[in-house]
C-alpha cells in the first residue's frame, strides 16, 4: 500500500483523486510535522511511500512550474536513491520530466542567495521539507515535486510565518501585512508562482494513466 506524504492540505487535496486508496498525511511544512506524518503512514500500513508537492527551485534555469521526479535524494549528506517502478507509476520519462537530485531541508530556503549557495554545494535541482523524510523511513519511495519558488525568489515574511495546520491562518497573514505591508508586491508574485505550479501538477496528473 502506497503511503503519500504532503507539507500542505493544498497539495493532498490535488493528489487525492489519484490515489484514492492511499492514506495521506500533512506534515504543515514542518520538520516534526514531517517526521510524524511518515510515522502515521507507517502505523496504517504503508509499504511504499510517495512525497508529493511543491518545492523551492535551485537550479537557476528552472522556473514556477517545472516538474521533478527525482533519482535520488540528498539526506544528511548522503543520496538515497528512488525507487525505479513507483517513479515510473508516476511518469519517470515523460517529456518534461526532470530528474537528477533533490536536496532535504529541515526548514524553509527563504533567500535567493541561500539557494545559489545549495545548488553550488549539492548539484540538486530543487529542495522540499518531506522527501528526506521519507527516504529515511527504509521504504521503497518516489518523490513527485513541483517547483513553486524559483531560484531567483525570496519569500516574502509571511510566506514563512503564517503556516498553520498545513494551511494559510488568515490571522497570522493579516498579522503579518500590518507589520510589513511592503511585502504585499512579493506576496501576490508568489502567489502567481505557486498558481502555476498548481496548475502544472494538476495537468501532469491528468495526463498519467489511472
Amino acid at each position: 500500500m502506497l503511503g503519500i506524504l504532503v507539507g500542505l492540505k493544498a497539495e493532498a487535496r490535488l493528489i487525492r483523486p489519484y490515489s484514492p486508496g492511499s492514506p495521506i498525511a500533512i506534515s504543515g511544512a514542518t520538520a516534526e510535522g514531517a517526521r510524524q506524518g511518515v510515522e502515521r503512514l507507517l502505523a496504517a500500513g504503508a509499504t511504499a511511500l510517495l512525497s508529493f508537492g511543491c518545492a523551492a527551485g535551485l537550479a537557476p534555469d528552472l522556473r514556477p512550474g517545472a516538474l521533478i521526479i527525482p533519482q535520488w535524494v540528498l539526506v544528511d549528506g548522503m543520496p538515497a536513491k528512488t525507487e525505479g517502478a513507483l517513479s515510473r507509476r508516476f511518469g519517470v520519462g515523460h517529456t518534461g520530466v526532470l530528474h537528477g537530485g533533490l536536496l532535504h531541508s529541515d526548514g524553509l530556503i527563504a533567500t535567493a542567495a541561500e539557494k545559489e549557495r545549495l545548488h553550488a554545494r549539492t548539484g540538486c535541482l530543487a529542495v522540499d521539507m518531506e522527501s528526506g523524510v521519507v527516504a529515511r523511513a527504509g521504504l521503497p519511495f518516489a518523490v513527485l515535486r513541483v517547483v513553486c519558488d524559483d531560484s531567483r525568489r525570496d519569500l516574502p515574511p509571511a510566506a514563512c510565518d503564517v503556516l498553520e495546520g498545513g494551511g494559510i491562518s488568515p490571522l497570522k497573514l493579516a498579522a503579518s501585512l500590518l507589520r510589513k505591508p511592503g511585502q504585499i508586491p512579493a506576496l501576490m508574485a508568489l502567489g502567481r508562482d505557486a498558481g502555476a505550479a498548481h496548475k502544472a501538477m494538476a495537468a501532469f496528473l491528468a495526463r498519467q494513466p489511472a
